[in-house]
This record gives structure tokens, sequence and C-alpha cells, in this order.
């Protein structure tokens, strides 16, 4: 199958361009809004049981830190996950791949408007400038990522600069969720942020082995 307008494949390593043909109710776009769907009445669900003011706003900014990790993740191991098993799963999240990651842009914006909210909640509230860069560049990339996740952008940017967008924003977001969990769970031994750690330290290295176990196979 051919991505006509650039004139690439599709089935190429790593590149996961949108397909023409029509997606299942569980996959493809509508994953997105299943996504969206459940962010909402979760968001809503704290606010309504904890309260609009600050310890509301935390647990929602904690919470979709939480749903943003595990769509990241899915997104960022579902090429290596396929290369090691042969799966239906596996298949399905490759498949879906484009859709996770948007899912994932969603709900960090979520999780940004419930950051800006709390700002504005709480007089002096504000990360220190290292951290206010390396986040705003997290979100930048993130848009840049989303705004190529269509035919058309994806078309116009061209395979090679697509490959070098997706694979180097996915490694910085990976290193910015490892800075934001691995001090919980180095300092505070805490649970979520260990088990947050662990899982992306395991999912660097399934990706890490899936590329030089791409790099060793003979060429066919």
């Amino acid at each position: 199958m051919a991505f006509r307008t650039a004139g690439f494949p599709t089935t190429a390593p790593g590149y996961n361009p949108p397909m023409a043909r029509s997606a299942p109710a569980l996959g493809g776009w509508p994953l997105v809004g299943w996504a969206a769907a459940v962010l909402a009445p979760m968001c809503a669900l704290i606010l309504a049981l904890v309260g609009t003011g600050e310890e509301g706003l935390r647990m929602v900014i904690r919470a979709t830190a939480r749903t943003s990790l595990a769509l990241f993740l899915l997104a960022f191991t579902a090429s290596s996950a396929r290369h090691f098993w042969q799966a239906p799963t596996t298949a399905w999240l490759l498949r879906n791949r484009r859709y996770l990651g948007v899912s994932f842009a969603v709900s960090h914006t979520v999780h940004l408007a419930a950051i800006v909210a709390l700002a504005t909640e709480v007089p002096g509230f504000g990360a220190d400038p290292f951290t206010t860069i390396f986040g705003s560049l997290a979100y930048l990339v993130i848009l840049a990522m989303t705004a190529t996740s269509f035919d058309r952008s994806a078309a116009w940017l061209g395979r090679p600069h697509w490959k070098r967008l997706h694979t180097a924003g996915s490694y910085y977001l990976w290193l910015v969720f490892f800075v934001s969990f691995a001090p919980a769970a180095v300092q505070a031994a805490h649970p979520t942020g260990i088990l947050a750690a662990l899982a992306l330290i395991a999912a660097l290295g399934l990706r890490v082995g899936a590329g030089r176990a791409r790099l060793e196979a003979p060429a066919t």
C-alpha cells in the first residue's frame, strides 16, 4: 500500500502515516473520541468529589499525567512490540499507533489546562525557569507531532522529515516523562513514581532492542 501523495511506502519501519481504509469502532479516529470521552468525565468526577480548588486541580494534574503516560507508552512501543511479538494485540497497537499518539496529545492538553487553572487559582504558583522551558518545549513537540498526524501535513513534510520529527520528538517526550516521574521514585519511593520509572525504562529498552534487531537482521 503506498502513500501516493508523498510517493513513499507506508510499510517502512518506523513510519505510520494515515491509512486510507476505514477503521473499526475500537480503532482509528474513534479511538481518539473514546479517549476524550473517558478523560472528560474522569476530570469532572474528580472536581465534583474533591472540589474545583487547589486540591481538586492537583488531583486532575496527577490523573492526567498518568493517562498521558499510559497512552504515550502504548504509542512509543507499538512498533517495537510488534517486531518481537506477532500477535493480534501488537498488530492492533501498530495499526493504531497514530491515534494513540493523538489521544496522548488530548490527555496532555487537559493536563496543561489543569496546570493553567492551578496557576490562576494559587497566587505565586509556578515552576522554576528550567522546568518551564523544558515543559514548554515538550508541548511544542506535541503540537508539531500532532499537526503532522494527518494525510496532507504528513505528505507535505515528507517521509524523511516526518521520521526525524517523530523519532526525535518521541525520545524527547520520553525524557520529559522520566525526569518528571523519576524523582518521586528515587527521593520519596512513591509507588506510582517507581512503576512509572520502571515502565519508561522497560519501554526504552524495548525500543533500543528492536532497533538493534532490525539493524542486525539480514537484508532480504
